[in-house]
């Protein structure tokens, strides 16, 4: 009888990315009459659509659980598209003497608490409304280490419920929603119709680069230098969890990402994971030169050591634009004594004026 040791077959070990692939787990809470609503009325009449929501959520990881919350007697006409993207409708009907959007509400807020008591293995939870009443339920479930993304529309979503999200999107926003146009009344002037041209969305990217440059600054003094994509994305959105690189007119962070490489803004080195570059700012040449270049001209322009104090007023009179912030320095006593330790500047401190005193070099 053969040894039964001989009889066990040795399966090859896989390797650890071959054998996980984490990815998140999503659990959507659509408040629905606040969206069907919300959409019509603030839309120019646009039939809210599940789709794009569903589309946006699959780029995130794996929903397992979809649940709508409405009088669906109201709303008959969403019915099928509800079944299509397998959401779960939960009826809430309308009762006499109770009203119809609190019930919803409270019967939403108490299924997602629960839900994240029975199913630990939901990471992120999606809270589908615009109603500044499911503001404490995004702090609890935010403290039960749930990862929460919001979603609603610009025009009716309470300004208290996109910073209590870890991100949040606006329905608009969304790849795949047409919003039809506004009819203008056409207005007669001398028996000629006329209607005002539309106005086209206007998208600050000083600010933009402002934003971009602080985090990342901020991040490289807070850790060990190291910034990858993945993380300056992140802190973005804890910032500002509305950001997005869509408003911009970018298709991907990375693609912002190397826009202000071409610009001269950052540098961009390849990083341990194939797309989740390293983040950095040039070690010369750029934005940041040009604004030591200006720092030296203004001070030279002094004539004599001059007191570090006033000299941002005196480079602002200069460029009204100027700010530290937007080369990556915390305040200008810092964007300074880079500028000395490039050699740009001299500083040195004087007890009788009780600031540095900044000429430059020779």
């Amino acid at each position: 009888m053969a040894d039964a040791r001989s009889l066990i077959v040795t399966l090859p070990v896989l390797p650890c990315h071959l054998m996980e692939t984490p990815e998140d787990r999503i659990a959507l809470f659509i408040d629905f009459e606040n969206l069907a609503i919300g959409a019509r009325e603030d839309l120019n009449g646009h039939l809210f659509n599940l789709k794009p929501i569903s589309d946006a959520l699959a780029e995130r990881g794996r929903v397992v659980v979809r649940r709508a919350y409405a009088d669906w007697n109201l709303f008959e006409e969403y019915r099928r598209m509800c079944a299509d993207q397998h959401v779960e409708m939960i009826e809430i009907p309308q009762r006499k003497g109770m009203t119809r959007k609190n019930a919803a509400d409270i019967k939403m807020a108490v299924d997602a608490i629960e839900l994240s008591f029975e199913r630990d293995y939901i990471t992120t939870f999606v809270i589908a409304t615009g109603d500044s009443d499911f503001t404490p339920l995004v702090h609890k479930l935010r403290e039960l280490n749930r990862r929460v993304l919001g979603i609603g529309l610009r025009a009716s979503t309470s300004a208290m419920l996109p910073p209590a999200c870890d991100e949040f999107l606006f329905y608009e926003s969304l790849e795949g929603v047409e919003v039809p146009q506004r009819k203008e009344r056409k207005k007669k002037t001398d028996g000629v119709a006329t209607a005002p041209p539309p106005e086209a969305p206007s998208v600050d990217t000083a600010d933009l680069e402002r934003l971009i440059t602080q985090t990342l600054a901020g991040l490289q003094r807070s850790g060990d230098g190291v910034v990858l994509a993945s993380g300056l994305k992140r802190a973005l959105l804890r910032k500002d969890p509305t950001f997005t690189e869509a408003d911009y007119g970018f298709r991907a962070f990375g693609e912002l990402l190397r826009n202000l490489e071409g610009r001269g803004v950052l540098d961009l080195v390849e990083g341990p994971s194939r797309g989740d570059p390293e983040v950095t700012f040039f070690e010369a040449g750029g934005q940041e030169e040009q604004g030591f270049d200006l720092f030296a001209k203004v001070v030279a322009a002094k004539g004599k050591p001059v007191p570090l104090s006033g000299l941002k007023d005196a480079l602002r009179k200069v460029d009204p634009a100027f700010s530290e912030k937007s080369f990556g320095y915390g305040g200008f006593l810092q964007f300074s004594k880079a500028a000395a330790a490039r050699g740009v500047v001299d500083m040195e401190w004087s007890d009788e004026v009780e600031d540095y005193l900044v000429s430059v070099p020779g």
